[in-house]
């Protein structure tokens, strides 16, 4: 069976014994990796943290900071859980593997270390790293970075839960007429651009966006990660989302090109949110009666003349440094009782 061949990696040893750190970063480096250490555990996690690691070997027993320790904080960690780490102690206790394994640990070593075994592990751990990066990289084309890491932890699975989060509709006024005055090229390129900036605004607040729908885009706050403040975070995104906005029109304007006005509805509560469709083909996305009212507040937001609206709820967690109009009571199709509309100006 052929030997498969490891790219030289950047790797971090972690170990207060000098000698040991020595006899590890001398065998490493005799393999063409580039290799850094650290003499405690609080000095390692703050390097692993700060570079750019493929794979970190992190003795067990250490001051300040022991390995678990380390190991744990790492496993909390979005990012760093995905960089696989060796542990490597004179601990032989089958409690001390199988707590290194729970804590995440892609493998485990006894000192002294033998080098071959070394080469092995090291290997094989670096191309499990290779196999799960391709898979992340196939993943987030199709999906958000929240969404392919779910995917990545819990596999796929239709169905769905409830949860408590925000939802944000976005649509650009008179699209048709635009689309109809430029060539197909030009409304492809028109609409690129603004996702491009729209999506930017949305995620750096947190959000998902999970629907594209023509000229149109649906993101979820709170969902599939949940955070508190998911309402603030939502309209913080719409905020942006009419900043950006701004900007794109003032270069459209220069280039004597459309210029782009949209609406947009927030609105929080309950929803389901999970993957819907078949096993062949699914998207992850939200229903109910939150989401139907997003919609409908976006829609309102042409009678409003104001374009960025959002319920009673999602003003209940907007700290005050917001501001916004009060614009009354609207009955909107479907609902039987009317809903408090709001409209954000700005905040301080």
């Amino acid at each position: 069976m052929p030997k498969i061949k490891i790219e030289p990696a950047r790797l971090l040893v972690v170990d207060d014994n000098k000698v040991n750190r020595m006899v590890l970063s001398r065998s490493l480096e005799q393999q063409g990796h580039q290799v850094e250490t650290a003499e405690n555990g609080q000095e390692g996690l703050e390097k692993f943290r700060s570079g750019t690691f493929d794979l970190m070997l992190l003795d067990i027993e250490m001051p300040i900071m022991n390995g678990f320790e380390v190991l744990e904080a790492c496993l909390n960690d979005l990012d760093l859980r995905q960089i696989p780490i060796i542990m490597t102690s004179a601990m032989e206790e089958l409690d001390a593997v199988v707590k290194c394994v729970e804590l995440g640990a892609e493998d485990y070593l006894t000192k002294p270390v033998n080098p071959i075994l070394l080469r092995a592990r090291v290997n094989a751990s670096l191309e499990k790293k290779r196999l799960r990066d391709e898979q992340r990289k196939l993943f987030r084309t199709f999906a958000t970075k929240e969404v392919a890491e779910q995917l990545l932890r819990s596999g796929f699975s239709l169905g769905g839960k409830q949860v408590v989060a925000s939802v944000l509709f976005a649509d650009i006024r008179s699209f048709t007429t635009i689309a109809e005055s430029q060539s197909p090229v030009d409304t492809i390129d028109l609409l690129n651009q603004y996702f491009s900036m729209m999506f930017d605004a949305i995620t750096d607040n947190g959000g998902t966006v999970n629907q594209m729908m023509g000229d149109g885009l649906l993101a979820i706050f709170g969902a599939p990660i949940f955070f508190d403040d998911h309402r603030e975070k939502a309209v913080r995104a719409g905020l942006k989302m009419l900043e950006r906005l701004k900007e794109f029109n003032q270069h459209q304007r220069e280039q004597g090109k459309n210029q782009l006005h949209i609406g947009i509805g927030i609105a929080s509560g309950k929803m389901t949110v999970g993957y819907t469709g078949t096993q062949n083909r699914a998207i992850y996305t939200c229903i109910g009666d939150t989401v139907n009212l997003a919609d409908r507040i976006q829609d309102y937001t042409k009678d409003a003349l104001r374009p960025l609206l959002i319920d009673e709820n999602t003003r209940l967690g907007l700290p005050d440094e917001f501001l916004v109009e009060d614009l009354g009571k609207i009955v909107f199709k479907g609902k039987n009782q009317a809903v408090n509309v709001f409209a954000v100006i700005g905040n301080w």
